[in-house]
């Protein structure tokens, strides 16, 4: 049931408020049970109504676009260029930037905003910073769900960017319609460096920077880049992955790159794309069971009074890791009266 609070946020996210789009977000990313309850309350009020016909605000067609890259590529000063652009086609734009989580201190930076001054003050724009927390691929827990919540009050387009190293770019194209990676001007060997898992996940490859000296480089990279790509297998049967070479300074191939989304959304067709948002939720389901479960099982009183123990044993190397899980599990399940599956293994 939901809290008074929470239908405030539901009559705010109806009325296609912004503050009230912060807010919502900020609940579904809560660690607090409770906010956390309220938050898939307040997804679930706000799909009900939209299968009954009285969420007006969610677009009739939403396109979800993923970007990723190495450090350093220019994805922020592409966002701010592409996100302009699509601005002045009419479209509202939702940026969900992913900001990586500390491994030391649990802290992150928070800074996007100030990377994307000119979306971040524009009305038609919504600009939100979100911690990965931890999580597989640098991917907030809960950004699924704040792309839903982005569309429930009329953004179109929704674009996730997350920092380009590690598993990130399996997790965003796990949430998006569409994967967009971003490269430098180099081809070559660097080409070589560039991971085949990534290429493969990419169903368009944008080089930024071609521009001034790097422009003939930028041109040559495309066309080495779109040679390989024919040697890889296609993440889309009716898609054949597209490669731009954009100026995100001067604006110049940023018609090009929209485009290029527009085909993929023709060719792929809107059924095939909202069968793979289905897939894509079931997933997304499961990725919740299995960090509902972790947090259980370590705040579990009788596992938190074995976990000092084990540490201290596996630090003087009188355990490995695999048996000191072992013991965590089988005092789990002892104390929780369940029968442990391990011993059926």
């Amino acid at each position: 049931m939901l809290s008074q609070a929470t239908r405030v946020l539901l009559d705010g996210l109806n009325a296609g408020k912004r503050a009230a789009l912060a807010r919502a977000i900020t609940l579904v990313e809560s660690r607090n049970l409770d906010k956390f309850k309220q938050g898939q309350g307040l997804l679930s009020a706000l799909l009900q109504q939209r299968r009954d016909g009285e969420a007006t605000m969610f677009p009739k067609e939403t396109i979800r676009l993923g970007i990723s890259g190495p450090p350093g590529v220019g994805k922020s000063t592409f966002i701010e260029a592409f996100g302009t652009h699509l601005l002045k086609q009419g479209k509202r734009l939702a940026v969900l930037t992913i900001d990586p989580t500390s491994s030391l201190t649990g802290g992150s930076i928070l800074g996007d905003k100030t990377r994307m001054p000119q979306l971040s003050a524009d009305s038609r724009a919504f600009v939100r910073p979100s911690p990965s927390g931890g999580a597989l691929g640098g991917v907030a827990r809960s950004t699924s769900d704040a792309i839903v919540l982005c569309e429930s009050v009329g953004y179109d387009v929704v674009l996730v960017e997350t920092v380009g190293v590690g598993q990130n770019e399996v997790a965003v194209a796990g949430m998006v319609d569409l994967f967009m990676l971003l490269l430098p001007p180099a081809g070559g060997d660097e080409l070589q460096g560039i991971k085949r898992g990534i290429m493969e996940l990419s169903d368009l490859l944008v080089i930024n920077k071609a521009d001034g000296g790097l422009e003939t480089v930028a041109r040559q990279a495309q066309i080495e880049y779109t040679s390989a790509l024919k040697l890889l297998r296609r993440r889309h049967q009716r898609w054949d992955p597209e490669v731009f070479a954009v100026s995100s300074l001067k604006g110049r191939g940023l018609d090009d790159v929209w485009a290029g989304v527009n085909r993929f959304y023709d060719h792929v067709g809107r059924d095939a794309v909202e069968h793979q948002r289905g897939l894509q939720y079931k997933e997304w389901m499961w990725r919740y069971v299995e960090d509902q479960l972790a947090r259980h099982f370590k705040q579990h009183p009788p596992t938190r009074q074995k976990i000092a123990d084990l540490e201290h044993r596996l630090m003087e190397q009188r355990i490995t890791p695999g048996g000191a899980a072992e013991e965590l599990l089988q005092s789990y399940f002892a104390s929780s009266n369940f029968e442990n599956p391990l011993n059926k293994l």
